[in-house]
């Protein structure tokens, strides 16, 4: 029997619905009382499907422990990605009494990035599950070329991060030369990822909320914190691809 779930629940449903009603609205040019139910229909419909594939028995793996991090790093997902909706909205709302378009837009491109998130666990995860689950050591080898590329034209924060990714690659290169599961300790360089990536967006909502968009100084301060965030899911981009 088919169960509706909250859209609360799910925040790549709201965006979904959201998105449709600006299109209905602003492109279509449909009348509110069109737009709306629709935008409705499609953000209710979203959050089913994503509850009946989160309803679906996921394979498990051969190692409780792994199967632990990784759940863990799900969680630690959904817990982003309900932030950044929160955040996201707080933005929108900011944009109509500002002129500081270009810093919200690129603070509503992070939090796109951030939703999108759950997703690419999922399927971060489903290659986990593989047969061939193994991480390779050319795979690692290749993430940890392009790391050592992008840290040769970085500085500052976005170079520390970049040399730590660069030292948990290495770890799972032996790691797989060795013939043991180097999987376990990705995860865990991943979680680190996805911890570092949630204070950052907590910070940015924090500061957000209490800044003057007046302030040349409290922009700058935001754009330091976009650019710091963008880093993070720039290298979380790299374990996930």
């Amino acid at each position: 029997m088919l169960t509706f779930a909250n859209p609360l629940h799910y925040p790549l449903a709201v965006l979904a619905g959201g998105v449709v009603l600006a299109i209905a609205v602003r492109v279509a040019r449909l009348p509110s009382p069109i737009a709306i139910p629709l935008a409705g229909v499609v953000t209710v419909a979203s959050a089913t499907v994503l509850k009946q594939k989160e309803s679906q028995p996921r394979p498990t793996l051969q190692n409780p422990a792994l199967e632990r991090e990784l759940q863990q790093v799900r969680q630690q997902a959904q817990l982003i990605a309900q932030k950044a909706e929160s955040l996201r909205s707080e933005s929108e709302k900011l944009a109509l009494a500002t002129t500081e378009m270009e810093l919200l837009s690129t603070i509503q491109f992070a939090c796109d990035r951030a939703l999108e998130l759950p997703s690419k666990i999922d399927q971060f995860s489903q290659r986990l599950h593989g047969t061939d689950s193994l991480l390779s050591v050319t795979d690692l080898q290749q993430q940890l070329q392009e790391v050592e590329a992008k840290k040769t034209n970085s500085s500052g924060v976005a170079r520390q991060q970049l040399q730590q990714l660069a030292t948990s690659l290495k770890h799972n290169i032996t790691l797989a030369r060795q013939g043991e599961d180097a999987r376990q300790a990705q995860v865990i360089a991943l979680a680190t990822l996805i911890t570092d990536t949630a204070g950052v967006l907590q910070q940015l909502q924090n500061r957000l909320r209490t800044s003057n968009l007046e302030d040349t100084q409290a922009v700058e301060e935001l754009r330091s914190l976009s650019t710091e965030l963008a880093g993070f899911q720039d290298n979380m981009a790299l374990f996930l691809s």
